[in-house]
């Protein structure tokens, strides 16, 4: 099954609300626990949902993609790129691209796409018939 360009409002809407409460979480939320752990389990489904709502693809595909693009991104966290780039005094960029590498963020991420993978075997999301594995 090849990849196919349309958009999908519900993912567009998951999109919508998950970058709201990413906003949220990092604006007012200052905790050990919803910021570092619940922050990145979400960021890769708002990712997901941002891919499928442009795009319709296996599922397995988009997630190893998703996978690929939130490791690189801390890989580029463990070489301080933000202070690489002299982005060093903004806080968007501080945000965004983040500051630090560690291995639970990594393992968040894994478990947010997992938590993705079933929840979309379960509803048969992205609009094709059901989860397949196959490449």
């Amino acid at each position: 099954m090849k990849m196919k360009f349309r958009f999908n409002w519900r993912y567009a809407v998951l999109t919508l609300i998950l970058f709201i409460i990413e906003v949220l979480i990092a604006l007012f939320l200052h905790d050990r626990f919803i910021r570092p752990y619940v922050g990145d389990f979400l960021v890769v489904i708002l990712v997901y949902c941002f891919v499928c709502s442009f795009m319709r693809a296996r599922t397995l595909a988009i997630v190893l993609g998703v996978l690929l693009f939130a490791c690189t991104v801390e890989t580029l966290q463990y070489f301080n790129v933000v202070k690489l780039l002299g982005l060093s005094h903004s806080r968007v960029a501080n945000i965004v691209i983040g500051t630090s590498f560690s291995w639970s963020d990594i393992l968040a991420y894994v478990l947010g796409l997992l938590f993705t993978v079933v929840f979309e075997w379960i509803w048969g999301g992205n609009d094709y018939p059901s989860f397949e594995v196959r490449w």
